[in-house]
């Protein structure tokens, strides 16, 4: 059987370059069948052909003289949203995978205002997620989180020795031994929700970073944010309205 490096045979049949093919790889977009293609340089059998997931277009949600209000898709880093929109500025960021609600500030001077808002828990967060197993009544997370930074990869963790993070969880729907749940974040910690989700044994479908079994993404998604008088809300991916 000859074989080939994955993100080669991706190149040859998509007609792309090889760091792109790389990329797709690496960003979760490229399956054979109904499996994640997981290492890039892996070899694969040369007659392999691949499915790969499109992208969806960053859409404005909101625009004014001080910020512009995106519904970032997953798959999409927060900084190549950042250089898409030039002369403006992360206000918070999402992981790569986590779609919805992401805003990017015009000046320093709203910035200085609302980072502030961030500071006093002032801003409403509220995301929807699919979580592994049966949810069945509301569950309030007030534990510390510590964040470490490995090989450039940021891991989460609940400690006394972090800082501050308070979650709720709110269930919706059960389907298939997992629970769509509305969650409600204060603080505001690097992977908050899927660290505390991890925390209650009902981590978050797709999130095999913190115990999640694989999916075909993160179904984590930013919902509504009210910032400063204001709120912004981001339509829920058709993806999350059942599971499969």
């Amino acid at each position: 059987m000859a074989t080939q490096k994955a993100y080669k045979l991706l190149a040859q049949q998509e007609g792309i370059s090889n760091s792109n093919a790389k990329s797709m790889i690496d960003r979760g977009l490229v399956y054979v069948g109904n499996k994640k293609v997981m290492i890039a340089r892996g070899e694969i059998d040369e007659r392999t052909m691949f499915r790969v997931i499109k992208i969806e277009k960053a859409k404005p949600i909101f625009e004014n003289d001080d910020i512009i209000v995106i519904d970032k898709p997953a798959y999409v880093n927060s900084d190549e949203i950042e250089r898409q929109f030039r002369g403006t500025r992360l206000l918070h960021r999402l992981d790569r995978e986590t779609s919805g609600v992401l805003m990017l500030v015009k000046n320093e001077e709203f910035r200085q205002k609302a980072i502030k808002e961030f500071a006093q828990d002032k801003v409403y967060k509220e995301y929807i997620a699919w979580v592994e197993g049966i949810v069945t009544e509301p569950i309030e997370v007030d534990k510390a989180i510590v964040t470490q930074k490995k090989n450039n990869r940021a891991y989460s963790n609940v400690s006394p020795k972090g800082k501050p993070a308070r979650t709720e969880f709110f269930p919706d729907i059960v389907s298939a031994k997992k629970t769509k749940v509305k969650v409600i974040i204060h603080n505001g910690r690097t992977h908050q929700i899927r660290v505390h989700a991890r925390y209650i044994d009902h981590p978050i479908v797709g999130d095999e970073q913190y115990g999640g079994r694989r999916a075909k993404r993160v179904m984590l998604h930013a919902h509504k944010v009210r910032l400063l008088g204001m709120e912004f809300t981001a339509p829920e991916p058709k993806s999350f309205k059942t599971f499969e």
